[in-house]
């Protein structure tokens, strides 16, 4: 018999949004049965050790036809700037699609407000998810909505995606490029931070421009987190980190979580899915060298990205595991990359 999968709680997927864009067209699929596309179902984490992790709700400049959202970085219309209005009432309809996925399996899934909440539902054998808003646009400069989203679960928020809005700046989708593009936060964005900290929501630095990332260190008391990003010194993304920001959340005993996109983990930024995973190692490596091995997770930007086709989807979590342990990472190592370090940085952040 085939021993049980390291329990993996993920720092950033988007399958809420690939769900609500997937409504009423041929890929319409239940959150509760398997499907033979996209990333996460719950049969197939359940196969792959996938037992939470931060559930992201994302609003797309453009939505295509086929009821996918547009991501293609050639095309500058799929990073417009988008409306307070339209950004509120999507990402309502993503929170909507959280709870109505708890409600209807409350003993199988549960959107867990707090780290405890988090280890009892991992025990319990339940799906942790923590509601994650990626993009502040569905917030007003007055920060109105952010405690009513808090109330519904909210416990992370990344200030800004890859484009502008009232709190701030994010990197392009470029290569090769330095993550200092722009503008840091605004004062509307340093704010945010400030109450965002009050309410024990973490900010996640993934996503905003250098001089952003500077701006929320200092702002902020909590330790500094980015979700899903890599390092720029293995490949030259902006969507990467630098090893002087990777000091910088050292600092804070802070944490990265390694993205699986398969462009912001080659030295070449192509977009090849016969990537093999000891890229994605060759970026622990230096995550680990900078960050320690307190300071390291996972943040595979499942059901947004290009993975590496070993491993597939979800279940191919256990091949990660795998070329962890070939490349000389104990088990103690591995618990802390697939799973512990998420639950301490955020009890480290009141959370």
């Amino acid at each position: 018999m085939q021993p049980a999968p390291v329990p993996v709680f993920d720092g950033h997927n988007d399958t809420l949004l690939k769900l609500e864009l997937q409504k009423g067209t041929a890929k319409d699929r239940s959150f509760f049965e398997k499907a033979a596309f996209d990333h996460i179902d719950l049969p197939r984490a359940r196969t792959g050790g996938f037992a939470g992790g931060l559930f992201a709700m994302f609003v797309p400049s453009r939505i295509a036809r086929n009821g996918e959202a547009a991501f293609n970085p050639a095309d500058q219309a799929n990073f417009a700037e988008i409306s307070h209005e339209f950004a509120r009432e999507f990402t309502s309809r993503l929170f909507g699609q959280a709870e109505r996925i708890a409600d209807k399996a409350p003993d199988a899934v549960s959107i867990c407000r707090s780290s405890m909440e988090i280890r009892e539902a991992m025990e319990a054998g339940r799906l942790a998810m923590v509601l994650h808003i990626e993009g502040a646009e569905a917030i007003g400069e007055d920060l109105a909505e952010l405690e009513a989203f808090h109330g519904r679960g909210l416990r992370s928020l990344g200030p800004v995606w890859s484009r502008k809005n009232i709190f701030g700046h994010g990197v392009p989708m470029a290569f090769p490029a330095s993550p200092d593009t722009g503008p840091g936060l605004t004062d509307a964005g340093k704010a945010l931070v400030k109450e965002c900290n009050r309410l024990k929501i973490q900010i996640d630095l993934s996503h905003i421009t250098e001089k952003g990332f500077w701006d929320v260190a200092k702002a902020s008391d909590a330790p500094l987190v980015a979700s899903h990003s890599n390092a720029h010194a293995v490949c030259p993304s902006p969507r990467n980190l630098t090893d002087r920001q990777l000091d910088a959340i050292a600092e804070t005993r802070g944490l990265a979580g390694l993205n699986f996109h398969v462009a912001f983990t080659r030295e070449d930024g192509a977009m090849r899915s016969d990537t093999p995973l000891e890229t994605l190692v060759r970026h622990m490596d230096h995550l680990i060298g900078r960050l320690g091995e307190d300071g390291v997770a996972l943040g595979s930007d499942f059901d947004g990205c290009l993975v590496p086709a070993a491993m597939k989807d979800v279940t191919g979590l256990p091949n990660l595991v795998d070329a962890f342990r070939k490349a000389g990472y104990g088990e103690e190592l591995i618990e802390k990359i697939c799973w512990k370090n998420w639950i301490s940085v955020l009890e480290r952040a009141g959370i």
